[in-house]
């Protein structure tokens, strides 16, 4: 897979999540089957803004050469949050196979990315004229 569309993707998906974490947290909250208390609305508002912020990162850097030692910070911070994050969510519906379908998909999409920035993290890039 081309960075470029792996950045692009990347990015739509933290920006949409971040606009929906952003401004309607307290439905996110139910459908989550949480309490939607005001400080924990707080809490999703502000990781909301964190993921607007790292996919504005992500897409204004789609185009750059990235892999190996190029944009390598963009390449490890994408690579850390997609792997943790996705280990916390398999782990989360490993332990409790009754979550939400929200938490399934986000795992599944969070173990894709991680993988994929994997991938561009450990290798050295190419240039596109080699890709398929």
């Amino acid at each position: 897979m081309k960075p470029k569309y792996l950045m692009t993707a990347s990015a739509i998906t933290l920006g949409g999540a971040g606009i929906i974490l952003t401004f309607i947290p307290e439905e996110i909250l139910t459908s989550c089957r949480l309490e939607a208390t005001k400080p924990l609305q707080l809490l999703v508002q502000i990781i909301g803004a964190l993921y607007f912020g790292f996919g504005m990162l992500n897409w204004m850097t789609k185009s750059s050469l990235i892999g190996g030692i190029y944009n390598r910070p963009i390449a490890v911070a994408n690579f850390t949050h997609f792997l943790i994050a996705g280990l916390a969510l398999v782990k989360g519906i490993i332990s409790i196979p009754d979550l939400p379908i929200i938490i399934w998909v986000a795992g599944i999409l969070y173990s894709i990315f991680a993988v994929l920035f994997g991938f561009i993290l450990f290798r050295h890039p190419v240039s596109d004229k080699n890709l398929l």
